[in-house]
């Protein structure tokens, strides 16, 4: 097991967003405001928590906004990849930021989802998990009555061991939950060619090198406007019903 928590991580904030119009007409998905924070720095907030040094933020869409927004920030420290002439999906994405990463493992952010803590950090949990002799890629997941927002069936079915399967719509089945730890080497000889994260996650089940983690706390997934309602209310029930959950904006100054 490793001790080290991943110093870096990729935040994946390149998404057009089209359910969420027309909020997205004018803003990208990743500063819509949940709560009065924006779901990129839900993201960023958390990653700094647990004491990440440089994340990589891709953008694509409107991301003159993004790099505006991110300026103000001074942890962790923020890389941006341009993916502004062509959008290269969620493996893409990581691959052309690949030398940004660097050769540890390191954390991936979807910057469109979000969490809110009930105890020890995920993220460090996640880290504690790690064990790169046996794993390529440690998924942070949820179970279906701890989110809020999630329409979609399930992803991932769990070993004791925390090996993990396809669900196939096996409703026992748990759902990824937009953080993850994987292993550099994966993406290395890659072309940054448009491609999707899916692909490493059924290469690791086949190798038997894909596991996972269930998550402490609530998980929150935003992906049309009239899912900001029950966000907000989730947020604010958590914060009513358990204090030790931090729902406060942390300092990015």
């Amino acid at each position: 097991m490793a001790a080290e928590r991943p110093a870096t991580a990729m935040v994946l904030a390149a998404g057009l967003g089209k359910r969420m119009r027309p909020i997205t007409d004018t803003i990208p998905k990743p500063l819509v405001p949940i709560a009065g924070k924006t779901l990129l720095d839900w993201g960023l907030d958390s990653l700094q928590q647990v004491g990440v040094e440089k994340a990589v933020v891709n953008v694509h869409y409107l991301p003159d906004q993004i790099v505006r927004h991110v300026a103000a920030r001074a942890r962790p420290r923020i890389v941006i990849s341009d993916e502004s002439e062509r959008l290269l999906d969620s493996a893409g994405g990581i691959v052309k930021a690949l030398p940004e990463l660097g050769s540890k493992p390191f954390y991936i952010v979807n910057a469109d989802t979000f969490w809110l803590d009930a105890g020890k950090p995920n993220l460090e949990r996640l880290a504690l998990a790690w064990d790169g002799s046996a794993m390529d890629i440690l998924l942070m997941l949820a179970e279906l009555p701890s989110t809020t927002g999630h329409s979609g069936g399930t992803d991932f079915l769990i070993t004791p061991d925390g090996r993990l399967s396809r669900a196939k719509g096996d409703p026992t089945g748990l759902i990824y939950a937009g953080a993850a730890i994987a292993d550099p080497a994966l993406f290395e000889a890659v072309a940054a060619e448009p491609h999707s994260l899916n692909a490493y996650f059924d290469r690791a089940i086949a190798a038997g090198r894909l596991f996972g983690l269930v998550m402490q706390g609530h998980w929150i997934t935003v992906g049309t406007p009239d899912a900001i309602a029950p966000a907000e209310a989730a947020v604010a029930r958590a914060f009513a019903e358990a204090p030790r959950v931090d729902v406060s904006r942390a300092d990015t100054q």
